[in-house]
């Protein structure tokens, strides 16, 4: 679902909406994925060893030409948000495994996206920090008001960080709702 979004796969058929823009129809309509307005954050961070962690978060500014100056200001920007700020000379070696997925999701937010895709951003940190890094993601969520598409298989991740639910299997959805309905009222579809 999370490539179909971004525009790395294409359906077979439907439509894919971002807001009222229509990026895919099968009639024709198709919007490249570099012109879609997507942040993805991995499950297996994708940090670039060898930047610093300015360097990561700036790159897609850097590739889209902004200026100097300006990237440097709205990097700093994105580093405070997501709680990384006075960290930015460090090299991903030299970061916790939730800081270096704090940069990943910086690197997603830095462009402004229309829609932040979250592929089990978790997964791969320990519980701890899984339940602190939840609470982070719903309130950066909050703060910039973004549309956030995130994949989880776990069931309580899904119920503290979503306003809607959607279950899925091979494609087909089984179940859809707020984290209430669904808790209450398991058998929706």
């Amino acid at each position: 679902m999370l490539r179909l979004i971004a525009g790395l796969e294409v359906p077979d058929s439907g439509r894919v909406t971002i807001g009222d823009r229509t990026v895919f129809d099968e009639s024709g309509a198709w919007v490249a994925p570099e012109d879609r307005r997507i942040g993805m954050v991995f499950q297996s961070y994708a940090v670039w060893p060898h930047m610093d962690v300015m360097d990561n978060v700036a790159y897609p500014l850097r590739v889209r030409r902004i200026t100097k100056p300006e990237r440097h200001a709205k990097t700093l920007e994105v580093l405070k948000l997501v709680g990384l700020d006075g960290l930015e000379h460090r090299r991903p070696s030299q970061l916790s495994g939730g800081q270096q997925q704090r940069v990943a999701l910086a690197r997603g937010l830095i462009m402004e996206p229309d829609v932040l895709l979250l592929d089990e951003p978790l997964s791969n940190l320990d519980a701890k920090l899984r339940i602190r890094m939840r609470r982070d993601i719903r309130r950066i969520q909050r703060q910039t008001g973004s549309t956030v598409v995130y994949v989880t298989h776990d069931q309580d991740e899904a119920l503290e960080i979503s306003d809607r639910i959607v279950i899925m299997e091979s494609g087909a959805i089984l179940a859809e709702g707020t984290p209430d309905e669904l808790r209450d009222h398991p058998h929706l579809a």
